[in-house]
């Protein structure tokens, strides 16, 4: 959340206990979130497909030059990602996510109209693609440091659930109209799409409330030192280190696999864009399905081991859906097995971002979420730089299979944590900005 500022007006004090969860996660702040993140990911889902089509399909990339445009797609958590945990905290949340979301339109519309001109090159991919990611880093962070302040600790997990059913719902038909006007038209086109999607989202923010205030006053901390402070905080936490060290170790094995999956479908197996557009609706229903489901898991089997068996599921069902990646009617096989490991993989994801933010203060959530990313999403440049080489040199599939296998490695850091054993997230009563111990 952001710092007092000097010279700026205290913001609202906002009650920092709500009784009734369920209307925390649906006041007319969390709604006008709620939308643009609606939009703006319906378009995200048109460029998770369109721009590698884009590479591959219209420049000729290979899969090592695929490899690097992924990386640019995360290079910013890397290289910038601690210090906008630090900016964050000393600015106002919603012009930071507004601008975020001009940026992006901008970016995504300089590749139709280099196309249009018969300019468009690799290195404009990757500068496109690295700048969205700035804009990305700084937007996410801001996000996730609102959505406390919008909630209440209380109702974080019943929002975070809302918030990923409808991403996934978004992702659903996101890939599927992305493979339509990839070949109805053409990749290009389709990324003018997500462009409108992220300037309709701007448009949203300006309702958000109530974001816009400056910080109040407070002492001014050096760049260093906060940064110091949210890795300090991050890392010397037995819970959250886990989390941390867990999220890094599928993310970069999953990237090493994912940097390639298109390289595997549109080039090696030479399917049409909507089918390589199903395989990421299959991924969004099982997300969708999974997001249901989460608070039950976590009911059922504590939130620890729930976590815990998200990790291990996950895995084993990406890796069983390898072999059934053929131009046949394997394929069908493939899909389902994808969209049900992510089906798994969502109780992880939604109960790890609501412990987080339930755990950490408020002065302190940027820094914080910026820490996470930086170590969650600053290995994914590597993973993508890992898969390029192999599949430049080994195939498409070997680094595929790398990855999958890398990614039962992720349980091993919940399981050598308090997690392992943990039953719920810490209580309402519990102060965030205490450390509090993981109930057993």
């Amino acid at each position: 959340m952001t710092h007092p500022g000097p010279g700026s007006h205290p913001r609202p004090c906002a009650p920092r206990r709500i009784r009734r969860p369920e209307r925390a996660a649906t006041g007319p702040g969390f709604r006008a979130l709620w939308a643009a993140d609606t939009v703006s990911q319906t378009g995200s889902a048109v460029t998770l497909l369109a721009l590698p089509l884009v590479a591959i399909g219209t420049l000729g990339a290979t899969p090592l030059q695929t490899g690097l445009l992924v990386m640019s797609e995360y290079l910013a958590f890397l290289l910038v990602g601690l210090p906008a945990g630090a900016w964050v905290d000393r600015l106002p949340l919603r012009p930071v996510m507004i601008a975020g979301d001009v940026g992006r339109a901008a970016l995504l519309l300089s590749v139709p109209a280099a196309a249009a001109l018969d300019l468009l090159t690799l290195p404009q991919l990757y500068a496109v693609a690295f700048g969205i990611s700035v804009c990305t880093v700084f937007f996410d962070v801001a996000a996730q440091s609102a959505l406390p302040r919008l909630v209440g600790g209380p109702g974080l997990v019943r929002a975070n659930v809302r918030l990923e059913a409808t991403r996934n719902i978004t992702q659903v038909g996101g890939p599927g109209l992305a493979g339509a006007l990839v070949g109805a038209f053409t990749a290009p086109v389709a990324l003018a799409a997500d462009a409108l999607s992220y300037a309709a989202s701007a448009l949203l923010l300006a309702r958000v409330r109530p974001l816009g205030e400056r910080p109040a006053a407070r002492p001014r901390a050096s760049l260093r030192a906060e940064i110091t402070e949210g890795l300090r905080f991050v890392f010397g936490h037995p819970a959250l280190r886990a989390l941390t060290l867990a999220a890094a170790v599928s993310n970069l094995c999953g990237t090493i696999g994912a940097a390639m999956l298109l390289v595997l479908l549109a080039g090696d197996l030479g399917l049409p864009p909507l089918l390589c557009g199903a395989v990421f609706a299959a991924e969004a229903v099982g997300g969708l399905a999974g997001s249901l489901l989460t608070r039950r898991a976590a009911a059922a089997f504590g939130q620890g081991r729930a976590m815990c068996a998200s990790v291990v599921v996950s895995g084993l069902l990406w890796l069983l859906a390898l072999p059934f990646y053929q131009a046949d009617r394997r394929f069908a096989v493939a899909v389902l097995l994808q969209g049900l490991g992510w089906t798994a993989f969502m109780t992880f994801k939604i109960t790890s971002v609501a412990y987080r933010q339930r755990l950490c203060p408020e002065p302190l959530l940027g820094r914080m979420t910026a820490t996470f990313r930086f170590v969650v999403w600053g290995v994914m440049p590597v993973g993508a730089l890992v898969g390029g080489l192999l599949g430049q040199h080994f195939g498409a599939r070997t680094a595929l299979w790398t990855g999958a296998l890398g990614e039962l490695l992720a349980v091993l850091p919940l399981l050598l944590s308090p997690l392992r054993t943990a039953r719920e997230l810490p209580g309402p009563d519990e102060p965030r900005d205490t450390p509090a111990a993981v109930r057993t």
